[in-house]
């Protein structure tokens, strides 16, 4: 079996592909739904995912030289398709979303409690995800940088969490 390192850029690379796919999942969402509030909601939701690739590219282009260096040789960037390979197969995966298609002749409430809920598990996923790579990259490598992607994704869970809650009541 081989071991990789990965360097912070590597990680931050994959934050901004999950960020990626948030945004995609909530605009898609959006057009699954038939209440104006619902959809500003979800459209507001995706702008989010698009700042926090914004924020997560800006601490990238912020890295030092030795913190975007992988602190192994990686001729065929192995790592970073394992990377790409997680962050693609495990947070925001279009298999695993709601059918929405399947859910048009429920009220936009049902709706909305099936995306978020989605939603709560996909961002709790992308925070252990990033506790496992926080053990694949050395102290020397940026380590450090990976605790403001966790805090940025517990924001999306307590928002989440709440337009949940309000739903229910």
């Amino acid at each position: 079996m081989m071991s990789f390192d990965f360097s912070a850029d590597e990680i931050f690379e994959m934050a901004e592909q999950i960020e990626r796919n948030g945004a995609k999942f909530y605009r898609t969402s959006a057009d699954g739904v038939k209440e104006a509030s619902s959809r500003e909601l979800l459209m507001n939701l995706a702008a989010m995912e698009d700042e926090h690739e914004k924020t997560f590219a800006a601490m990238r282009s912020d890295l030092t030289g030795k913190e975007k260096t992988a602190p192994t040789f990686d001729p065929e960037n192995e790592a970073l398709l394992y990377l790409k390979a997680l962050a693609d197969s495990r947070v925001f995966v279009e298999r695993q979303v709601p059918d929405l298609n399947a859910m048009a002749d429920r009220s936009d409430d049902e709706i909305m409690q099936a995306v978020l809920s989605f939603a709560i598990g996909a961002e709790k996923e992308s925070i252990v995800f990033y506790l496992g790579m926080k053990d694949a990259v050395p102290e020397n490598q940026g380590k450090r940088r990976l605790d403001a992607i966790i805090k940025e994704e517990m924001g999306h869970i307590r928002l989440l969490s709440n337009r949940l809650v309000s739903i229910g009541r």
